[in-house]
């Protein structure tokens, strides 16, 4: 998908790029574009830091587990072609945020990274047994990091998932944007024009806060209405947040 209209850059395990991508996926229905989905590891992206000093306990192993993922969508896209990706992750992001409560943490390994966790998704999606194999498959760690690499030259390296890339390969791209709840039809729309407008300018830099609400997922124990909307939260209702 050399033409995509978007490249985006995700791993699996990060409750951020989901919902990002779900904005994206309603962007993408309305205006007909075109998505790559690239890989980008938050474990290799983190690889020079000490985890035990920077990061809670269970970040290791759940980057750990992000990586194990993306290596069998590795294995899947060179066996099966790009086609397969956008399912791939949309069956990782409903059983990891939308389907499931809780830690995934047990005996000390992140269980998504696992072919208990692997193995349902491959048969949901119609793909061979044989890529649980890669699981645990350092080989495609280059691959990996090669496209990670590739990301960061969008943006600089100080930033993490998603990153998204407009037009490539000489349009715009960005880290996140980072929100915290999937908009609305029409709201997705208009934040899509907003965030591609500003980034567009030339002389732009960054806009940033650090308050902000949890993400608004079944996983973070909030419940949401079919639309994946919080279910206190409705149209003429909208709470401001920060």
């Amino acid at each position: 998908m050399a033409d995509a209209d978007i490249n985006f850059y995700f791993d699996p395990v990060c409750p951020f790029a989901w919902i990002t991508s779900n904005w994206v996926r309603k962007v993408q229905a309305q205006r007909h574009y075109t998505v790559d989905w690239r890989f980008i590891s938050l474990r290799l992206l983190n690889a020079h830091i000490d985890y035990a000093s920077h990061f809670p306990p269970e970040y290791e192993a759940g980057h750990n587990a992000g990586l194990h993922l993306l290596r069998a969508a590795a294995s899947i896209r060179g066996e099966h072609g790009r086609g397969p990706m956008d399912a791939f992750y949309t069956a990782c992001g409903t059983r990891i945020f939308d389907a499931h409560r809780g830690t995934y943490m047990a005996d000390g390994r992140d269980h998504r990274g696992t072919e208990d966790f692997l193995g349902p998704i491959l048969t949901e999606l119609g793909l061979p047994a044989h890529h649980l194999a890669a699981l645990d498959d350092e080989s495609f760690d280059a691959e990996i990091q090669a496209e990670t690499d590739e990301a960061l030259r969008l943006t600089g390296r100080d930033v993490g998932t998603p990153i998204i890339h407009f037009e490539p390969p000489h349009g715009v791209a960005f880290f996140g944007p980072v929100i915290s709840r999937v908009p609305g039809d029409d709201d997705a729309v208009v934040l899509w024009d907003h965030v591609i407008g500003l980034a567009g300018f030339p002389g732009f830099a960054e806009l940033k806060r650090s308050l902000r609400e949890r993400p608004q997922l079944r996983a973070f124990g909030v419940d949401v209405d079919e639309a994946g909307e919080p279910e206190d939260w409705h149209a003429g209702s909208r709470r401001t947040t920060t």
